[in-house]
């Protein structure tokens, strides 16, 4: 059984530095990469104002977030729900020293202590679409992915479309048994009804350096997105193949 966890946070501002703290915590569970409708959704109250920048972007006031408990009474709360689980986080960097900086102000061990370890889906991308804009918006569009609904930032719903851009990212190289099975046997097939002569003047037009080059990234993309080797790793390679 795979447990990954869709992560994502909201704050006062993007600086730890300047006392910002975090106010809201959105998790999705996927279980085998099926959701499962577990999931953890807390905000808190930060004890202090937000960033107009900040504000703009999340819409949480501070009169809203007041209501609400602070960190340090739901933290054993998040430890449990997070530990031994992939999380899959967008910028992972920034999300992940938000919640040490909050765990360590608790008295708990840093989030790497805990859990199964990280993806993250900002560098994936850059990976697989270089040079392009690879921000949530961007690669919901870019996967055909609706995200209407989405006017302001919020944790959950962003953890929930983050899910939805992961599992289409990642899609390629899951479920390959089966069709890979039928694809051979397809091909065979075809071959059979090919005329000896006709096979024999068919060209072999081999890949460039540069588009071999360019399919071991992307092959590498896949092995690190699912924690394994490819398929194409496992194909034998002949001289000059």
């Amino acid at each position: 059984m795979i447990r990954q966890v869709v992560l994502d946070t909201e704050t006062t501002g993007i600086e730890i530095s300047e006392g910002n703290r975090l106010i809201e915590i959105g998790c999705v569970e996927m279980i085998n990469r099926e959701l499962t409708g577990n999931n953890l959704h807390i905000y808190f109250n930060p004890g202090r104002e937000s960033e107009e920048g900040a504000l703009r972007v999340h819409g949480l006031t501070t009169e809203f977030l007041s209501q609400f408990n602070r960190f340090d009474d739901e933290v054993q709360r998040i430890i449990d729900y997070l530990t031994g689980a992939e999380l899959i986080i967008h910028n992972a960097k920034f999300d992940i020293g938000f919640l040490n900086h909050e765990l360590a102000l608790a008295k708990r061990p840093p989030l790497e202590t805990f859990i199964g370890g990280v993806i993250d889906t900002l560098e994936l991308a850059k990976q697989m679409f270089p040079g392009k804009k690879n921000n949530l918006d961007a690669l919901c569009a870019r996967f055909e992915i609706s995200n209407k609904h989405r006017v302001l930032h919020g944790a959950l719903l962003d953890s929930e479309l983050l899910a939805d851009v992961y599992i289409a990212m990642t899609r390629g190289q899951f479920g390959l048994g089966l069709d890979v099975e039928e694809e051979e046997v397809s091909a065979q097939i075809e071959v059979k009804k090919l005329d000896a002569t006709v096979l024999a003047a068919l060209p072999i037009i081999r890949a460039t350096a540069e588009e071999l080059e360019a399919h071991d990234k992307y092959v590498a993309v896949l092995e690190k997105a699912s924690g394994g080797e490819t398929f194409w790793r496992a194909l034998p390679t002949t001289e000059g193949n």
